[in-house]
């Protein structure tokens, strides 16, 4: 995920790596088919296999490098579908391998497959762990190639293990090949990002260059320098502004951005660009003195502050390496020496700061996070953001002095959609708070390429609203909204083909706001923390009107990753139905010893605990996320958590099935969904509860809600399989196959459902899920 996010982007590597998790799938249906010739070879076929995985998991990576897949040409270019069927394949290859590998262990041992399966799980979870450890220590190729010495380590044990002739001419073979492995030349290592990549734009300039790249889990963050063509940037700055940036250098997160990083030397006139932003509104409209600055970039958000008269300034950023370059390494450059008087820096994430923060403030900034370009190609739409939800709008607003505003500035894309969804978010959250009127709160204000939304703790004045008025007249930008405000003022600069802002925001504080959502072209209903998915704008009924006009090279209106979800869900539902009826198209005669029902009622059941498990444990992640901050540690706990306590849980479950109780996971399941429906109420009031406890603290009682209901998840998968094995063990490695594609199908479907229906409805599902995997009797029909 970390390499095809810098090479592409998100929601690209999301479908690449889900798909390549077919593996698991194809895996049982090899394994199937080839059972009788690769059980009496066991020791050969796993050494093999894990040997196999190891070499393909980095060479298949570096020779997808070498594709010139584009997936802005994929409705342009047919070569491009040609390109992408490849990577597929070449990222499916160390997957299947693996699989195979713990496959083949589950069948030519199914005495044992508790202990397995939970050596498995906790495997999982330790490697979830190291992953992102390694990630802090290493870049992303770098633990790629550690992950190859461990699918070769792999292979070597098993040679000892198992006792194989010739044993010590195979290890030392196998010991060389890991060598080679940490010795690739770095020239074959260096990644190739996307021409269409921002950063890959940038060095095309004649005369930039890379001053620094420093990776971690947080992203690839890369410092450039230009000093034969100046970078300038300045997101909206007023065509009136006769200021100039001073030298600037520029950082991209995972090659999308740039953000500036301005250079400051003491004098204040220097920073009078940052007067020309409509970012800048806030200032103007009152005089906060107290600010807090969430996401504080490159620092302009600082700067300003700082330009425009704030006295104490608090910002939060998520990367820490953004803040040691601005704090350390590039202080002179920054700054910091004269801006370390008024502020103050935190590394955290925003909602968790605002959480355990008692402080109030004038004013609280957010502006522009993300890149313009990606963001206008819809490429975030997978992308959970807690920043503009209606929860989060409302911890910033309860953070607020009376008369206190919240600024939110954020890209203009035409048609607009981020604008107009913010404001009905800001409408929805207001009237969640018992506000009467609304539309006395806010302001809204658009340049060319900017807008900013103003939201107050109180009724705005007449003498704020003239401020506003003034503000936009100096610098030509338009106004959207104010309480009052008459059609002949706006449009009035920056002219579009009709205005679009102001008709957004009088229909959504009018009598009828669901007529308009149900009319617009895009989606823009308020977000929650239930559905968290501000970037994604897509609706089905305005595809063919994009299509055509995507054709003619209106790009910036498709939004192209809610239909990269549906194409990713379809190829993997297509792909799984073949991979689990193959089998049975060989297994006649096993089939009519088994019984066909038997069949059916595995099928049935690996399915549900498959998707099931994924349900739950995504969920988690999200949830945890507002807890657990940063995210990087919310999904290291989670994912960590369910893995290893599933572990102890299969383990257990040899216990289960000594007992020989009917049905022995009726009361596991039950247990699973009394836990399920008890957190749907029980986190957010413990999250609310526990928000200023330290991090640490925070992972302890993460775990300590976790242990139990992953250790009872652990159990149904290993009972289901040791219940297959003593009937039909020939439907050992079937079942393991529809649990991979289950799990798959389950990892792109929660997200899909949490779109349209919420996170709490996927907990419930889970559950259902979960009651009806134990209803089924995995037993020989009559």
């Amino acid at each position: 995920m970390r390499l095809f996010s810098i090479i592409q982007w998100h929601h690209f590597a999301y479908m690449i790596i889900s798909l390549a998790l077919l593996g698991y799938g194809a895996s049982g249906t090899f394994v199937t088919l080839t059972r009788q010739w690769l059980l009496p070879r066991f020791p050969y076929a796993f050494t093999v296999n894990a040997a196999l995985f190891g070499l393909s998991s980095i060479g298949c990576f570096l020779l997808a490098q070498q594709l010139p897949f584009n997936t802005l040409e994929l409705l342009l270019d047919t070569r491009q579908w040609l390109y992408l069927l490849l990577f597929y394949l070449l990222l499916f290859i160390p997957v299947f391998f693996a699989a195979n590998c713990s496959c083949l262990a589950l069948d030519r041992y199914a005495d044992q497959i508790p202990r397995i399966y939970a050596c498995n799980m906790a495997g999982a979870g330790l490697g979830a762990l190291l992953a992102i450890t390694g990630l802090y220590l290493f870049t992303p190729m770098g633990v790629l190639q550690m992950i190859a010495v461990c699918g070769l380590l792999a292979a070597a044990l098993s040679t000892v293990e198992c006792a194989m002739p010739r044993r010590g001419l195979l290890l030392s073979s196998l010991l060389t090949i890991m060598l080679l492995c940490l010795l690739l030349p770095q020239q074959w290592l260096a990644l190739r990002m996307s021409d269409y990549k921002a950063l890959s734009q940038t060095l095309h300039i004649s005369g930039a260059t890379v001053k620094e790249q420093h990776s971690s889990p947080f992203g690839m963050l890369t410092l450039v320098d230009s000093p034969l063509v100046p970078l300038r940037i300045a997101p909206g700055m007023s065509l009136n502004s006769r200021a100039i940036p001073p030298t600037q250098l520029g950082l991209f997160i995972d090659g999308d951005g740039p953000m500036a990083m301005t250079q400051f030397d003491g004098d204040i006139t220097s920073l009078n660009y940052l007067d020309y932003l409509t970012s800048a509104l806030p200032y103007h409209v009152a005089q906060p003195q107290r600010v807090l600055v969430l996401g504080m970039g490159g620092g302009s958000d600082l700067l300003q502050a700082y330009l425009l008269g704030a006295e104490q300034i608090d910002a939060v950023e998520l990367n820490p390496q953004l803040v040691e370059l601005f704090q350390q390494r590039y202080a002179e450059f920054s700054g910091w020496p004269y801006l370390q008087q008024r502020s103050r820096l935190h590394i955290g994430e925003a909602r968790a700061f605002i959480a355990a923060s008692r402080q109030r403030y004038d004013l609280i900034q957010i502006s522009l996070l993300d890149s313009a370009a990606a963001s206008s190609a819809g490429l975030y739409a997978l992308s959970e953001n807690y920043l503009y939800t209606r929860e989060g709008l409302t911890e910033y607003l309860s953070h607020l002095e009376p008369d206190g505003l919240l600024a939110i500035t954020r890209w203009v894309k035409l048609p607009p959609r981020d604008g107009p969804k913010l404001f009905a978010t800001a409408v929805a959250t207001l009237r969640h708070m018992g506000i009467v009127n609304p539309a006395e709160r806010l302001l809204m204000i658009r340049g060319w390429s900017t807008s900013t939304l103003l939201i107050k703790s109180g009724p705005f004045s007449e003498q704020e609203i003239e401020n506003l008025r003034a503000f936009c007249r100096e610098r030509s930008f338009d106004l959207a909204y104010y309480p009052g405000i008459d059609p002949s003022e706006v449009n009035l600069y920056n002219i579009l083909p009709e205005p679009y802002f102001y008709r957004a925001a009088m229909a959504l504080l009018g009598d009828e706001p669901e007529r308009f959502y149900q009319q617009y072209k895009f989606d823009i209903r308020p977000t929650s923390d239930d559905r968290p998915y501000f970037f994604n704008f897509f609706k089905w009924s305005t595809l063919p009107e994009l299509l055509t006009i995507y054709r003619q090279g209106g790009l910036s209106l498709l939004e192209l990753g809610y239909p990269v979800l549906i194409l990713t869900l379809l190829q993997a539902l297509v792909i799984s139905v073949v991979l689990i009826l193959l089998p049975l198209a060989f297994l006649r005669q096993q089939r009519k010893r088994a019984g066909l029902g038997y069949s059916w009622r595995t099928l049935l059941f690996f399915t549900a605990i498959g998707l099931a498990y994924l349900f739950i444990e995504i969920v988690f992640i999200q949830k945890f996320i507002l807890f657990l901050a940063p995210p990087i540690i919310a999904v290291t706990t989670v994912l960590s958590g369910f893995l290893l306590f599933s572990g102890l849980g299969s383990h257990f479950s040899g216990r289960l099935l000594e007992a020989e109780r009917p049905r022995p996971l009726l009361p596991v399941v039950l247990t699973i969904a009394l836990f399920t429906l008890a957190y749907l109420w029980l986190l957010p009031q413990l999250f609310m509860g526990l928000a200023a406890l330290s991090i640490p603290l925070k992972v302890v009682v993460s775990l300590l809600l976790i242990a139990p209901l992953a250790f009872c998840m652990g159990m149904p998968f290993p009972v289901g399989l040791v219940q297959v094995a003593k009937q039909a063990p020939q439907l050992v490695p079937w079942a393991w196959g529809i649990n991979g594609c289950a799990s798959l199908i389950s990892a792109i479907l929660a997200t899909l459902l949490a779109i349209h229906f919420g996170f709490s409805w996927l907990l419930l599902i889970a559950a259902l899920l979960y009651i009806g995997a134990a209803m089924l009797e995995l037993r020989r029909d009559g």
